[in-house]
C-alpha cells in the first residue's frame, strides 16, 4: 500500500468517519460466543424453583422426590446457602459520583438486602427458593417440577403509592416502613412564594410505568470453582463484569481476587445487565458443592419474572407560570418502586438532579422517595430517571398552553435556557456545561416539516383519522463509575492491543474504539484488536452504563497513545542515529524531520525488544492510563413525532418521527444513528405498548411471555429521521458527550404529546402510558359521555 493509499484509507477510517462495524462479519456468520455457548467437559445443568407468590413464608421443602428423578445429582435451598455462609449480593445503589449526590446517606432509612436464594421468605413472584441440579437440562427441569414448598402467603403491595401507604403491609421485619429513601431538595420558601403570585399552576399526576430489557439474549451463567487455587469463575453475559465480580465475591464472602469474571459476545443489555444477579453468585457457589462447572441458562418467562425491570416513577408535579408565560417554579415529588430488593437509587437520583430540564426553572422543591414492593428489582434502566422526568415536564407544557391559550413551541422558545447562559446552573445545582437546546429544537421541527402538518391532519382526518404531533426536549446527565484503564500495546507482528474494562452489547466497540488508534497512531482499522471481557485481564473498568464507554475510554486512550509516541520516538531515535527531539510521527512513521529518513511503527515495536536496546527504549512499546473522571456529561436534543389515531379501535400508529441529538463530537456517527434508532424503539415502546403488568391484588405477573408483553415489532414504526448535532463539550478533554439513550429520553413525552394533540379536539386532555388501543378508546368514549 503506498504512502498516499494509507492517507486515503486513514481519512477515511478515523475519528467522525461513519465506518461499517468490524465484529458485524463474525456475527453475522454465526462467530459469536454468547454465555449459552460456553461448554466445559463435565458441567451439570441448574433449574431453580422460583416462588410462584409475590409475597410468602417459606416452609418445609420437600425434595425427596426431585432427588429421586433420573438424572438430577443434588438439590439446594436457601438454608444450604445460609448454613455455607452465604450472604445477600453486594449491590452500590448509593450515588458514588460527587455529581449527583441529591439521595444522600443520611436519606436513607434502610437498604433492603439481597439474598440469592432466601430461606424464610420470598419478596417477589420468580424469586428463587430451590436450585435443582442436573446431567442435562432436561433433568434438572423434571427435577425441579418435583419439589414441593410449604408456603404461607403474605399480603403483596405491588405500587410505589400503596407500599408507602401507613398501613401497607411491611416487607421487612423491624422496618417502620416500605419507604427506604426519603429526601427534598430546592427552597421551599421561595417556591411557595413564587405559586402564591403565579399567574397560572398546572398540575400533572401521573406514572411512568415499569418496563424491562427483554435482551436479544437471554441471561445465561457458568460457574467453575478450582479447588487447587480457591478460585471461582463465572462466565456470564454482563454489562460490567467488575459489578458481578463484586457481587458474587460478597454473595460467597471472599476477596475479589478469588473470583474471575468473563463474557463473550452479549447479545443485549440496556441496563437490565448491569448489576450482579442471584444466578451468577448461586452457580458458582453450586460448582464448588458438587465438584464440576454448573451451567444455567434462563427460559424467557424467567426473564420476564427475574430480570431487574426500570422505570416505575410515580410523580405529583406542578408548574408556576406568570400571565406572559415565564416558568417561575416547580414542585412534586417523585416516588420510586425499586422493587423487594435495593439494587440501585440512581434514576431516582438523577431524575431529581436534571428538574427543570433543558428550560429555566429560578426556583424548585422537589421530594422524593424511594419504595419497596413485592415485584422484581428495578435498575437504571437505558437513560435511567431521565425520560421520566422529561415526560413530565413536557407535558405540563403541553398542558400549560392547551388550558391557558399559549402556543406550545412559543412557550418553549421563550423559556428554553440561551447557549449565552452556559456554563448554567440549574435550580438544584446541576452544572450544565454548554448546548444550544434553541438550535437543535429549530432544527427538529424543520425536518419534521412542523409547518406542514395542519395539511396532514386536514387530510388525515378525511380519511377517517386524527392525527396529531408532539415534541419534547431533553437533556441526559450521563456519568456512571468514573475510573477507567487503558493499556495498548503496539505487538512486532502488525497488531495493536486495547485492553479496556468496558464491555459491549451492541454497541460496535470494537469499531469505534479502534477508529481513536486509527486516528491517533496512524494504524488500519484491521489492525486494532479490542481485549476485554476478562476480569483478570482488564483489571478495572466499569462497563457501558449511562453512555460513559467511549466518553471514558477515550480519555485513557488518548493518553496511552501518547505515551506510546514518546517512547515510539526514543526509539526510533536510536535505530536511526537521530536525536530525541529531531523525531517526529505523522501516519504510522517516525521521521527525522526534514530527511526521508523514517521508520514504521511495528518496527520500532520490534527494535524495543532487541536485547541490545538502551536503557529506557527496551521493552514492549506499550502504553498505560488509568484515569478517574467524576465530570458529568449533558447530551441534550429534541424529538417530534406524528401519530394517527383511529376513533373506532382507539388503534395509535406512529406515522413519522424525528430526532436531532447533540452527542458532542461523533466519533462514528452510523453507529450514532444505529443508537438513536435502537433508543427511539423503547421510548415509544414504553409509551405506546410495553408494561411490565402486576396484578395489584396478588402480585401475580401478567407479562410473562412475549404473548403479553407488547413489544414493538419492525411493522410498528416509521423510518425514523435522525440528525446528529456536534457542540463539542466543553466538559471533555475531546469534546465528546455521549449517545446512546438520547434515542430514548424524549420519546415518551414526544409520544404521548402527539397522541393528546389527535386527540385534543375530541375532549382528550392527558392518556396515560402506555397508550395503547384500549385506553385510548376508553379515553375517547369518557370524552364523549363529559360532553354529554
Amino acid at each position: 500500500m503506498s504512502f498516499l493509499e494509507s492517507r486515503t484509507r486513514l481519512a477515511r477510517e478515523g475519528f467522525g468517519k461513519p465506518v461499517l462495524r468490524k465484529e458485524d462479519a463474525r456475527l453475522l456468520v454465526g462467530g459469536g460466543l454468547y454465555s449459552d455457548d460456553v461448554y466445559l467437559p463435565g458441567q451439570v445443568y441448574a433449574c431453580f424453583v422460583r416462588s410462584p407468590h409475590a409475597h410468602a413464608r417459606i416452609g418445609r421443602i420437600d425434595t425427596g422426590a426431585a432427588l429421586a428423578t433420573p438424572g438430577v445429582v443434588t438439590v439446594l435451598t436457601g438454608a444450604d446457602a445460609g448454613a455455607d455462609g452465604m450472604k445477600p449480593l453486594t449491590h452500590s445503589p448509593m450515588p458514588g459520583n460527587r455529581y449527583e449526590d441529591i439521595v444522600r446517606t443520611a436519606d436513607v432509612a434502610f437498604i433492603a438486602p439481597h439474598p440469592p436464594m432466601p430461606a424464610d421468605r420470598v419478596r417477589f413472584m420468580g424469586e428463587i427458593v430451590a436450585m435443582v441440579i442436573g446431567e442435562t437440562p432436561a433433568a434438572a427441569r423434571d427435577g425441579a417440577e418435583r419439589v414441593v414448598v410449604a408456603w404461607t402467603p403474605l399480603p403483596a403491595v405491588t405500587t410505589s403509592v400503596d407500599a408507602a401507604a401507613a398501613d401497607a403491609p411491611l416487607l421487612y421485619d423491624g422496618t417502620k416502613a416500605n419507604t427506604c429513601v426519603s429526601t427534598e431538595i430546592g427552597d421551599a420558601a421561595a417556591v411557595d412564594a413564587a405559586f402564591a403570585r403565579a399567574r397560572h399552576v398546572v398540575q400533572l399526576d401521573t406514572w411512568v410505568h415499569r418496563i424491562t430489557g427483554v435482551p436479544m439474549e437471554p441471561r445465561a451463567a457458568v460457574g467453575v470453582f478450582d479447588p487447587a487455587t480457591g478460585r471461582y469463575t463465572v462466565h456470564a453475559g454482563a454489562g460490567g463484569l467488575g459489578r458481578t465480580q463484586t457481587g458474587v465475591a460478597g454473595a460467597l464472602g471472599i476477596p475479589e481476587s478469588q473470583v474471575r469474571v468473563t463474557a463473550g459476545d452479549v447479545g443485549g443489555n440496556f441496563g437490565t445487565r448491569n448489576s450482579c444477579y442471584p444466578e451468577f453468585a448461586l452457580v458458582a457457589w453450586a460448582a464448588r458443592q458438587v465438584g464440576r462447572p454448573v451451567k444455567w441458562t434462563a427460559a424467557r418467562h424467567e426473564a420476564f419474572l427475574a430480570d431487574y425491570q426500570g422505570r416505575d416513577l410515580t410523580v405529583h408535579a406542578e408548574l408556576a407560570l406568570d400571565g406572559a408565560g415565564h416558568f417561575l417554579a416547580f414542585r412534586g415529588v417523585n416516588t420510586s418502586n425499586v422493587g423487594a430488593h435495593a439494587v440501585s437509587f440512581h434514576p431516582l437520583n438523577k431524575g431529581m438532579a436534571l428538574t427543570g430540564t433543558v428550560y429555566r426553572v429560578p426556583t424548585v422543591k422537589i421530594g422524593g422517595r424511594a419504595v419497596v414492593s413485592n415485584t422484581s428489582p428495578t435498575t437504571p434502566y437505558r437513560s435511567a430517571g431521565r425520560p421520566e422526568i422529561m415526560f413530565v415536564m413536557e407535558r405540563l407544557i403541553d398542558l400549560t398552553a392547551r388550558r391557558h391559550g399559549f402556543d406550545r413551541l412559543e412557550l418553549r422558545r421563550k423559556n428554553l435556557i440561551p447557549s449565552s447562559a452556559m456554563p448554567y446552573r440549574n435550580a438544584v445545582g446541576t452544572l450544565y456545561d454548554s448546548g444550544d437546546y434553541r438550535a437543535t429544537m429549530e432544527r427538529a421541527l424543520t425536518l419534521a416539516d412542523w409547518k406542514g402538518f395542519e395539511e396532514r391532519r386536514a387530510e388525515a382526518r378525511r380519511r377517517g383519522r386524527y392525527r396529531g404531533i408532539g415534541v419534547a426536549n431533553y437533556i441526559e446527565l450521563n456519568t456512571g463509575f468514573p475510573r477507567e484503564r487503558a493499556h495498548i500495546t503496539v505487538r512486532p507482528e502488525g497488531q495493536v492491543d486495547l485492553v479496556l474494562g468496558t464491555l459491549s452489547s451492541g454497541q460496535g466497540h470494537a469499531t469505534s474504539f479502534a477508529q481513536l488508534l486509527v486516528e491517533w497512531l496512524g494504524v488500519e482499522l484491521s489492525q486494532v484488536r479490542l481485549v476485554t471481557g476478562d476480569t483478570d485481564v482488564t483489571v478495572v473498568g466499569g462497563g457501558a452504563h449511562s453512555a460513559r464507554a467511549l466518553r471514558l475510554a477515550a480519555v485513557v486512550m488518548a493518553k496511552a497513545s501518547d505515551q506510546i509516541v514518546e517512547k515510539g520516538k526514543r526509539i526510533a531515535a536510536w535505530t536511526l542515529e537521530a536525536a530525541d527531539a529531531d523525531i517526529e510521527y505523522a501516519a504510522r512513521r517516525f521521521t527525522v524531520k526534514g530527511t526521508d529518513r523514517s521508520v514504521d511503527l511495528f518496527e520500532v515495536a520490534r527494535a524495543g525488544g532487541r536485547s541490545d536496546a538502551p536503557e529506557g527504549c527496551r521493552g514492549p512499546l506499550d502504553g498505560l492510563s488509568d484515569e478517574t473522571m467524576a465530570q458529568p456529561s449533558f447530551p441534550y436534543g429534541c424529538a417530534v413525532c406524528e401519530v394517527e389515531v383511529d376513533p373506532e379501535t382507539g388503534v395509535v400508529e406512529v406515522v413519522r418521527y424525528t430526532t436531532v441529538d447533540d452527542c458532542g463530537r461523533a466519533v462514528n456517527p452510523m453507529i450514532l444513528h444505529g443508537q438513536t434508532h435502537g433508543g427511539i424503539a423503547q421510548g415509544v415502546g414504553q409509551a405506546l405498548w410495553e408494561a411490565c403488568a402486576y396484578d395489584p391484588e396478588t402480585g401475580q405477573l401478567g407479562s410473562s411471555t412475549l404473548m403479553e408483553y407488547a413489544l414493538p415489532r419492525a411493522d410498528m414504526l416509521p423510518s425514523f429521521t435522525t440528525e446528529i448535532s456536534e457542540v463539542p463539550s466543553t466538559a471533555h478533554p475531546l469534546g465528546l458527550r455521549g449517545g446512546g439513550e438520547g434515542g430514548t429520553t424524549p420519546a415518551l413525552g414526544a409520544a404521548i404529546n402527539a397522541v393528546c394533540d389527535a386527540l385534543a379536539e375530541l375532549g382528550v386532555e392527558h392518556v396515560e402510558m402506555p397508550a395503547t388501543a384500549e385506553r385510548v378508546w376508553r379515553a375517547i368514549r369518557d370524552a364523549e359521555s363529559r360532553r354529554r
